[in-house]
């Protein structure tokens, strides 16, 4: 009788566990002026003309379950009283090194928030494994997004930057929810990055990923769109965005992936810049083209 209680009982918490998978914890305003990032934007006490733009939105930081974890992240919404398509950002480096914060959610989507967008993205799990099972971190705010009261679940596209860029292509893998996504500057074939980057290898794949030594060569294709793209949900489309200086990321893996998602027939685009890394001369050319494609492909689209 015990026995039979016990697998009740654990059959119930565990179902109720996956149940709350994406569950919102909290949403607190964030008050931009009184963060390290207002020096940057503004002048006088007063936000710059360039980032005037913030005057339209709030910010958040949040807290959300995902496999019984509580994970960090931010939110943005746009002022104005609606229901907005959701795009989910997806930050770039590993660990603690270029975490997902106030001043690059400005950088990279506040633009595309002030033309009616949600945009929410995490900072991923404190044990990072570089595409691994924090993965589920990305995942779970289709679910968060339905406690969110302009957000539009039905409606969601995904943005990722660099290592993002690999979250980005696995979510299109695992789900069917995302309508549309764009990548930059992402890494396609992680045995190139070692090739191109040995230090990488050492400092952050052996790092990150579990047993790698013992299972490199499947875990580096697990993490390697270019070796899987026939996966990708074929009812979503692409943009990818490549800069020709970019030193992080191999550019000819990423032309090769691209020509394997024309093989395949695949709904995307391609476009390279004369930049570097982080588009550094190419700011205003990044956001016309992240907020045009959403704007078609997202809230607009058929």
């Amino acid at each position: 009788m015990n026995r039979v209680l016990f697998s009740i009982f654990f059959f119930f918490f565990l179902s109720f566990g996956f149940a709350q998978n994406g569950k919102l914890i909290s949403k607190k305003v964030i008050d931009i002026t009184d963060t390290p990032v207002w020096n940057r934007i503004s002048e006088n006490n007063i936000l710059k003309e360039e980032f005037d733009h913030l005057e339209k939105l709030d910010f958040f930081s949040i807290t959300y379950q995902s496999d019984s974890l509580v994970i960090k992240g931010i939110l943005v919404e746009p002022k104005i009283e609606g229901v907005y398509p959701v795009v989910i950002f997806n930050r770039g480096g590993n660990r603690d090194f270029a975490p997902l914060n106030l001043s690059t959610i400005i950088n990279y989507t506040s633009k595309l928030a002030e033309q009616g967008y949600v945009i929410i993205g995490s900072n991923y799990r404190e044990k990072d494994e570089f595409g691994g099972e924090e993965l589920n971190d990305v995942l779970n705010l289709t679910e968060t997004v339905k406690e969110i009261e302009k957000a539009d679940p039905n409606c969601i596209g995904m943005f990722g930057w660099s290592r993002g860029g690999i979250m980005t292509y696995l979510s299109l893998k695992e789900l069917d929810k995302i309508k549309t996504a764009i990548v930059g500057n992402g890494v396609t074939d992680l045995f190139q990055l070692i090739k191109d980057r040995p230090k990488m290898e050492i400092a952050v794949l052996a790092e990150c990923i579990p047993n790698y030594y013992q299972n490199k060569e499947v875990e580096l294709r697990k993490r390697s769109a270019l070796y899987w793209a026939e996966k990708l949900n074929k009812h979503s489309s692409l943009l990818i965005i490549s800069g020709k200086n970019d030193k992080r990321a191999n550019q000819d893996s990423t032309t090769k992936f691209a020509e394997k998602l024309s093989d395949l027939k695949y709904d995307f685009e391609y476009q390279e810049f004369i930049t570097d890394h982080f588009f550094s001369n190419k700011r205003k050319e990044l956001d016309e083209l992240v907020i045009s494609w959403f704007d078609k492909r997202l809230k607009n689209a058929d």
